[in-house]
């Protein structure tokens, strides 16, 4: 009997052991291939223009943890010629997402830079027929500044609203063998009014989705997404 449950113990160890195996990734699935992240965002589009400018919840010096959590950072403010509106872009981009590197949320690295958040919440935003983006949008304070965000980050195709979506879409993602890439999109202005700036971010991303090349839409939001995009851009037959 003692040996006959030592089998089956050492059976069940054998199992989870295989099982673990198993949901180690191994194949490398990035959905941005060759190039870069900033040469997939137009500078220019509309009545928006831009210039690059540091950051700094974008450090990524040598050594830094930013710098081995992300392999590009593109961090550009946009203006708008008629409205003279300013907004700041951070897109972080991780080639490699794992259990130990993984995208920093904007909730998080907030506090640790002295913001306290005021407003937290889930939002979709619209950009084109019925394609939206599962997003969130924070209202961020420190003494002397106030800042209004919204961002999504895209793990492989999925885009984990909160974290614990992001736990769970990183499990499927280990199921599935692959080693996705990753990108975190924030977009944020400085102001008092968080109901009014949210909805001018909410019109730029829109905006910035629709002039980026359809071939590389995916980048930011997904092949899904940009799928759905691409077929509204598609001429319609009559």
């Amino acid at each position: 009997m003692i040996a006959r449950r030592e089998f089956l113990i050492g059976g069940v160890c054998l199992a989870a052991a295989g099982g673990a195996a198993w949901l180690k990734p191994r194949h490398e699935v990035p959905l941005l291939r060759g190039g870069k992240v900033a040469e997939v965002v137009p500078a220019t589009f509309g009545d928006w223009t831009s210039e690059d400018v540091g950051d700094p919840y974008a450090v990524n010096g040598e050594q830094t943890l930013a710098s081995k959590l992300y392999s590009e950072q593109e961090v550009r403010n946009y203006r708008n010629s008629r409205t003279n509106a300013d907004i700041m872009m951070l897109l972080a981009y991780g080639q490699r997402q794992s259990d130990e590197l993984q995208l920093h949320r904007p909730e998080v690295c907030y506090p640790a830079f002295g913001y306290s958040l005021v407003r937290n919440e889930p939002v979709s935003v619209p950009i084109g027929g019925k394609a939206v983006i599962p997003a969130r949008r924070l209202a961020a304070e420190a003494e002397g500044r106030r800042e209004n965000i919204i961002y999504w980050t895209r793990m492989g195709e999925f885009l984990p609203q909160g974290k614990g979506q992001q736990r769970v879409d990183r499990l499927q993602i280990a199921m599935q063998g692959i080693i996705p890439d990753g990108l975190l999109s924030r977009f944020s202005v400085a102001g008092d009014n968080p109901d009014q700036d949210w909805k001018v971010i909410e019109a730029f991303v829109a905006e910035l989705i629709t002039a980026i090349d359809p071939t590389k839409r995916k980048v930011l939001i997904g092949t899904e997404r940009a799928d759905l995009l691409q077929s509204i851009d598609a001429p319609r037959k009559p």
